[in-house]
């Protein structure tokens, strides 16, 4: 008995020592193999974020979709019920059969692997879909080089956690949600877009056995994917799976669900990742403008022009209607938003300056301005303004000065005007690229030498529409604060301007008598090309729309054998037809203000014809003032003028000709503070290096005008 006792007492102290080992050892395990707190499904749900953000067209339908984050490609979160039944299949038979049956871990499919590897067999893999979205969850669980059997008991104890909170289906829907894939797609709808051009719920048989085949090795080969498609589907015929992986993995499936209809626009207004913004676009208008834009740059080909853009508005609301920036082709600045950039206006801001000087009552459409050389003095240097055809056509109406763009009596006009006050008019109708004072741009403002975007133009332009009322243009369905539109410019000017560029007959000598620009309805439209050939524009509204168009190269080289109704013209013409394809555009009514009167126009090529005035300016006749009844002035030697002595000429054989118009009588010219001679008499200058100024003085002493002019 004595010896028995010291032996049970070993024996219980030895189970002592091996329960303590025992229990050390499973707390060591315990908190060895300890997995990361798993995540609710709100949580995971709340925190997804799409890489892409949705542009909506005005009735909800997809115009355009924007990355924004480039980490990984993920769209939006796909309900376990919008994905097809097929690909649910497919991915539990392909990652976990018995998925719907187990807690977490799947102990027959362990036991199976542990035998696998004890016998040589081939390996199985035993994750199931829970352990797998656990090392999504935590990426820890699963890093690179950890295959060890504490990191496997880790992920084991992670999906068990989570088998025990989440429900069947949301992890189903989360995996399929979380899932890396070829490339930088993330998830079943990243994935179903990338490599099968379709929505989840359009995925077939096929499609879901190829995707399943990608989970265990997204860069397989088209050879390695086809077989393991083959496997998951358990097809007897494997041709058309091993087919569609060939064409998968060589990108050929690779098509996008985005329609790509307003990239720019996107650009401008997706700024974070899974904002979406339902805009003012009309789907019908965008494809429209899209379309013509396209064949016209298709048309005159990328040696001529390679970029063009199109801004339509709704006059009575300023929604835009229709945003494109380009249409790529073979732009080489694609990525540059055309509607956007400021270029240079060139004729278009002319409508502006003589509504200013309309309304005023300085001049009227049937005022006689003067189409011949001029030059004028500037702080810069002298600046001669030319006709687009280099030529001059003497007297003309203010309506025709317009209608046929002419540069000259444009200038004049200016000096008429102010160039601050045209600078402050062009700044309230919205041109904000203009900054600098008027001595700035100085009198080639009035040719458009300012910078302006394609969407300013547009909103200036439906000023004239809108009776002379200024308002914001609105990108935005959702906005229902609207600002009180100003009122820029008089409703009697606009009516007047509107009149001018509707007028077919006025343009003819300059565009043709059935140029682009001429509609079967009423419209109204100014063309423009900026210095260089670099910038074509045509602006123009109807009694519902404004339609601005711009036609260039994007890198500023110059366009070849381009005007402006032979470039931006016809895409304005074709996008107007579009419009009114269901109602012609009506003529505006007369405003308040104005009176119509027939008149004569004596000593000028344009015919007889009724004319529209603001009320007391009306005249019935029109005609050019003579030369006596002109301002007296100094026409030569023009001011900022150089001449040079000729050293094989005698001295007293050079001369400069000084000529005074106007009704001189009395006036003496001064040269350098000495008087000179009387103006009426004519006056020979004998040449003196150096500068020199000439001075014409009235009666009275009052200086009339002034010259500048050098002798080397």
């Amino acid at each position: 008995m004595t010896e028995l006792q010291p032996r049970k007492r070993r024996l219980f102290d030895a189970l002592a020592w091996l329960a303590l080992a025992l229990l050390i050892l499973t707390t060591a395990a315990h908190l060895l193999t300890r997995p990361p707190a798993m995540p609710t499904y709100a949580d995971i749900r709340a925190a997804w974020k799409p890489s892409e953000a949705w542009l909506y067209d005005r009735d909800g339908q997809l115009l355009d979709t924007e990355r924004v984050d480039f980490q990984r490609r993920r769209l939006a979160w796909v309900p376990l019920k919008d994905i097809s039944l097929a690909m649910r299949k497919a991915v539990v038979h392909a990652e976990d059969r018995r998925f719907w049956a187990h807690r977490g871990v799947d102990w027959l499919a362990i036991g199976a692997a542990v035998r696998a590897r004890w016998t040589g067999g081939p390996s199985r893999g035993a994750s199931t879909l829970p352990m797998q979205l656990a090392a999504f969850l935590a990426p820890e669980l699963a890093q690179p080089g950890q295959r060890s059997w504490l990191a496997k008991l880790r992920q084991m104890r992670a999906g068990r956690a989570l088998a025990a909170r989440w429900t069947r289906e949301e992890i189903l829907e989360a995996y399929l949600n979380l899932v890396p894939l070829r490339g930088e797609a993330q998830g079943i709808g990243a994935g179903a877009n990338s490599l099968f051009g379709k929505r989840p719920a359009e995925l077939t048989r096929t499609d879901a056995a190829l995707f399943a085949g990608l989970l265990p090795n997204p860069a397989a080969s088209a050879k390695a994917l086809g077989e393991r498609a083959c496997r998951i589907a358990e097809v007897p015929d494997c041709g058309p799976i091993r087919a569609a992986a060939a064409t998968l993995v060589s990108g050929e499936r690779a098509a996008r669900l985005d329609p790509a209809l307003a990239p720019h626009l996107a650009v401008r207004l997706l700024d974070r990742p899974g904002k979406r913004v339902t805009t003012t676009i009309d789907r019908r208008i965008q494809t429209a403008a899209i379309v013509a834009l396209r064949r016209q740059l298709a048309g005159l080909g990328a040696d001529r022009v390679r970029d063009g853009a199109v801004v339509v508005l709704d006059n009575a609301t300023g929604d835009v209607l229709a945003y494109v920036g380009g249409v790529g082709l073979q732009s080489t600045a694609a990525q540059v938003d055309g509607a956007n950039a400021r270029r240079q206006a060139g004729s278009t801001l002319k409508p502006h300056l003589y509504a200013q000087v309309i309304e005023k009552g300085w001049l009227t459409a049937a005022s006689i301005l003067d189409d011949s050389p001029v030059q004028l003095d500037t702080a810069s240097g002298l600046y001669v303004p030319k006709n687009y055809d280099h030529s001059f056509k003497g007297p003309v109406s203010v309506r025709q000065a317009l209608a046929s763009s002419l540069n000259v009596p444009a200038v004049r006009t200016l000096l008429i005007d102010d160039v601050q006050q045209f600078r402050d008019r062009l700044w309230a109708l919205g041109y904000r690229g203009l900054v600098e004072d008027g001595d700035y741009y100085g009198f080639s403002l009035a040719l458009g030498s300012a910078e302006v975007s394609l969407v300013e133009q547009a909103n200036a332009f439906r000023t004239f529409a809108n009776d002379g009322k200024w308002s914001s243009v609105n990108f935005l369905a959702a906005r229902e604060l609207r600002e009180h539109p100003r009122q820029i410019v008089s409703p009697a000017a606009a009516f007047i301007v509107g009149d001018i560029l509707a007028d077919a007959t006025a343009r003819a000598d300059a565009f043709g008598a059935d140029s682009a620009l001429r509609l079967p309805f009423w419209a109204a439209a100014k063309t423009g090309t900026s210095k260089g050939m670099r910038d074509n524009w045509c602006v123009g509204w109807s009694d519902r729309y404004t339609v601005a168009v711009w036609v260039g190269n994007l890198e500023g080289d110059s366009m070849r054998a381009v005007s402006g109704t032979s470039g931006a013209a016809p895409v304005w013409r074709d996008v107007m037809m579009s419009l009114h394809a269901d109602r012609p555009g009506r003529p505006p009514s007369m405003p308040d203000g104005v009176e119509m009167r027939q008149i004569a126009l004596p000593g000028t090529r344009e015919p007889p014809r009724r004319e529209y005035f603001l009320v007391g300016t009306a005249q019935a006749e029109m005609a050019a003032a003579p030369a006596a009844a002109r301002r007296p002035r100094i026409a030569s030697p023009v001011s900022g003028s150089v001449f040079a002595i000729d050293p094989d000429i005698p001295g007293d054989r050079q001369r400069i000709a000084v000529i005074v118009t106007g009704a001189a009588a009395g006036h003496r010219l001064i040269l350098d503070k000495r008087l000179a001679g009387d103006a009426e008499a004519g006056l020979q200058i004998v040449p003196q290096p150096g500068s020199h100024i000439l001075t014409l003085v009235d009666p009275g002493g009052r200086i009339i005008d002034r010259v500048r002019f050098t002798v080397r």
